[in-house]
């Protein structure tokens, strides 16, 4: 493994160190006869825990030093480091229903089912270290949550299987409050050994070099500089966000948008950037009691205060039968926004629509790779209201569970959250930071298609995309864990 000089004419390059792109390079590099370059625009702080800043180390915070943007719209906030998301989110990780998995492989083929994906989402699981949240990591407001959820008729299930509706505990990559993020678990000391494989580091993708339909090199700046790097294979594992980007930046995207921003089109696909779906979600809360600020301060005396650990997943309107629609999460904690009073801590529940039909896009600002991108996740905004109506009902059982825990904490608004107009609803909303689809799978006679069931995209050769940005629609679960299963899943197909 090497950072430097600038590497050329390797077999594949990864774009993109996140989630996806630790697991494509490890995965690939496993076949010492061919050559991998992974390329990440944010810093690499190495094979060990020791070289890694103690904040993004913290599981029991939300890191925002090493992102695109600070001080942005809370939808907008992406990594920019190696091991992308899995360095700055909850490090929780559940698992879709199969309902999910029917819609994929409708889109994408067998290779998307259920049962084909199960093998990677075990290989995942494993070299993530996943475990359920033990007990000493559960709030008295969680495993009040935990207990009342219970009685309100949701039984329990493992949050990172195929299951069905129900109460309980995400899986976490972390352990005694310590991340394990995806570079630490795919790009360790022994796989940086391989001469094979090349981690560049601070290296900003600028476009592809597209000529004839197909990609001959990709333009990154280096130090300052632009270079170009020349692959076999460029796969692109850009996120959601930065992969259609790129795409559009090198000319593959829809004619008329490229046109505005000065970029001759290479190839018209006019599904890139579109089909952006999100999570979002509307937060209830409760006035804590004297008792529970005290449990929750002694918690976080003991430092083994979590904001959450339990989850319930429901089913609400035009749910199908066996699968959710909705995630109930009770949060207590110290407030992710804003300040307490010493003591003080914020308590309540959201409710997350977990399927919604609404759909944004990323668009591009200029053909400049420094521009951030336009971002617009158009919550709440599917014309026949079938999301806020999701949502509504979502909020109407947060509300049934938090009536549960009135001994623990009390309303604080005097208007219930489910009886607020779209309107109001969508002044408040919040998101899960799950965003999936800008470069959807799709049957090639679909005009929104841009890749098919390989990632490989229409009308380009020597081009896969291999990360959240495939799936046409976003599953009913924290993604991280089914991105992990679906690179594993393209890696495969790229050995093959």
């Amino acid at each position: 493994m090497t950072s430097s000089p600038l590497p050329s004419g390797h077999d594949v390059v990864v774009l993109g160190g996140g989630v996806a792109g630790c697991v494509l390079a490890a995965r690939l590099s496993e076949d010492p006869r061919r050559s991998v370059c992974l390329v990440e625009a944010g810093p690499d702080y190495g094979p060990g825990q020791q070289g890694w800043p103690a904040s993004l180390l913290n599981a029991r915070a939300l890191p925002r030093d090493d992102v695109w943007e600070r001080h942005t719209a809370f939808y907008r906030i992406r990594a920019r480091v190696l091991g992308g998301s899995s360095c700055v989110n909850g490090a929780w990780n559940t698992w879709g229903s199969n309902a999910d998995h029917a819609e994929w492989t409708r889109a994408g083929g067998e290779r998307w089912s259920a049962p084909a994906l199960e093998p990677y989402r075990r290989r995942a699981v494993d070299r993530m270290r996943l475990r359920a949240a033990p007990d000493e990591e559960l709030s008295a407001w969680a495993s009040a949550a935990l207990e009342a959820a219970g009685e309100l008729g949701y039984p329990e299930v493992d949050m990172g299987a195929p299951g069905a509706p129900g109460r309980g505990r995400p899986l976490l990559n972390a352990v005694d409050g310590v991340r394990f993020n995806a570079a630490l678990a795919y790009l360790d000391a022994q796989v940086r050994a391989r001469p094979n494989l090349t981690v560049l580091s601070g290296a900003l993708v600028d476009r592809l070099v597209v000529h004839g339909g197909r990609v001959r090199g990709v333009r990154v700046i280096l130090d300052g500089r632009p270079s170009t790097l020349v692959a076999d294979t460029h796969v692109l594992a850009c996120g959601t966000y930065g992969s259609p980007a790129v795409l559009l930046r090198s000319g593959i995207g829809p004619e008329a948008h490229l046109r505005l921003n000065g970029i001759r089109c290479e190839v018209d696909l006019p599904g890139v950037g579109a089909n952006l779906s999100d999570q979002p979600g509307v937060f209830v809360p409760r006035s804590p009691t004297p008792e529970l600020d005290a449990a929750l301060a002694a918690g976080e005396a003991a430092g083994n205060l979590y904001v959450s650990r339990m989850l319930v997943r429901a089913a609400g309107e035009y749910c199908p039968d066996g699968a959710w629609n909705l995630h109930l999460l009770p949060t207590a904690g110290p407030p992710l926004f804003g300040k307490l009073a010493p003591g003080r801590y914020e308590a309540g529940i959201s409710a997350f629509l977990m399927k919604p039909v609404s759909r944004g896009h990323v668009r591009l600002r200029s053909a400049d790779p420094c521009e951030p991108p336009v971002i617009e996740p158009a919550f709440l905004t599917d014309p026949d209201g079938r999301d806020a109506a999701v949502l509504r009902s979502g909020l109407r059982k947060a509300q049934q569970l938090a009536d549960a825990l009135a001994e623990l904490a009390g309303p604080s608004d005097p208007v219930p959250a489910h009886t607020l107009s779209d309107a109001d609803l969508r002044a408040r909303v919040g998101t899960y930071w799950h965003p999936v689809g800008t470069c959807a799978m799709g049957p090639a006679d679909e005009p929104g298609s841009v890749t098919d069931g390989q990632g490989a995209v229409y009308g380009v050769r020597g081009l896969r995309v291999a990360d959240a940005s495939v799936l046409p629609t976003v599953p009913a679960a924290n993604t991280q864990l089914p991105v992990l299963a679906v690179a594993e899943m393209l890696a495969d197909t790229l050995r093959a």
